[in-house]
């Protein structure tokens, strides 16, 4: 049996984090959160590229262009949708996963959704340094493990290397 793990060492990883301005007093806690996290993961802050966009939806179009640059092993998107009156946070949350999927599946660059979905803004201030932990410290884990994960896998078309 073959099997992969990722590890959490974010030593030489070149890392972009690309956070929402609205709901800012929510996504600037889960970007301390998630620059901490890389930090005691062990990526130099030097090779890491900071963007910030107005919206949840607008992360997307930049993350694409970051992980197509060939320049990140790993783009980190952070956002917070939460409920209003309507449902405008169900297709802009929706659409914005949809989207950050879809770039790392097109481009073979892990792109971590730090977005959170809450019902109200005290939800989304636990999740980002309150009582249930930052989210933004878990997206950085979350890609510095994929990163060492995806450089242990066999490239399309080779055979893994303990069945060679």
């Amino acid at each position: 049996m073959t099997a992969y793990t990722g590890r959490l060492r974010g030593d030489g990883l070149r890392v972009a984090v690309v956070t929402s301005r609205f709901n800012d007093l929510v996504t600037e806690r889960l970007l301390a959160g998630c620059l901490d996290g890389l930090d005691r993961l062990g990526v130099d802050p030097s090779s890491i590229t900071r963007a910030s966009v107005p919206g949840a939806l607008e992360l997307a179009l930049v993350a694409q262009r970051l992980a197509s640059s060939g320049d990140h092993d790993a783009v980190i998107c952070l956002g917070a949708v939460i409920r209003g009156a309507t449902d405008h946070h169900v297709h802009v949350g929706g659409q914005c996963a949809a989207g950050l999927a879809r770039i790392q599946l097109d481009t073979g660059v892990p792109v971590v959704f730090g977005v959170l979905t809450t019902d109200s803004l005290e939800q989304a201030l636990e999740r980002a340094g309150g009582k249930s932990g930052n989210k933004g410290y878990e997206a950085a884990a979350t890609a510095v493990e994929m990163v060492d994960l995806l450089s242990q896998l066999p490239k399309a078309g080779q055979l893994p290397k303990s069945a060679g």
